[in-house]
């Protein structure tokens, strides 16, 4: 059982704070105890967790990732998206969240982010329930 929203971008390459929208998912799907997987079925984009109290550390993991794989470096893939795919693959589609007494079972400072790669565009994102019931 699952469910989906959409994330719509407006650059490039951006990081969004999904973590709300994750809840009402998990609370739609009525996990209360258990957890959900959270999935982008894109090949250009991620899903991750880290800090979301300072938006500069997201700026930093967006910068380094942007050194580490620039966008042009004589990529074969003739769409001019290689770097897109290769961010994706290094940060992951997917992540699991537990959720106890109806909440996201998060550290303090952290948020789930939908992390576009080779925007703006409207993409999908899947939250499936792992475990559900009361």
């Amino acid at each position: 059982m699952h469910t989906t929203f959409s994330v719509r971008t407006s650059s490039r390459t951006t990081f969004v704070n999904i973590t709300r929208d994750v809840e009402r998912a998990a609370e739609e799907l009525g996990v209360t105890d258990g957890a959900v997987l959270v999935y982008c079925p894109h090949t250009t984009a991620a899903i991750t967790i880290n800090e979301s109290a300072d938006p500069d550390v997201v700026r930093d993991i967006d910068s380094k990732l942007a050194r580490l794989v620039p966008h042009a470096d004589g990529y074969r893939h003739s769409e001019g998206n290689s770097d897109a795919h290769v961010k994706s693959s290094l940060v992951g589609c997917s992540e699991t969240v537990l959720v106890e007494g109806g909440a996201l079972d998060l550290g303090t400072w952290q948020g789930i982010f939908f992390c576009e790669f080779d925007g703006p565009r409207t993409r999908t994102v899947m939250v499936g329930a792992l475990t559900s019931g009361g």
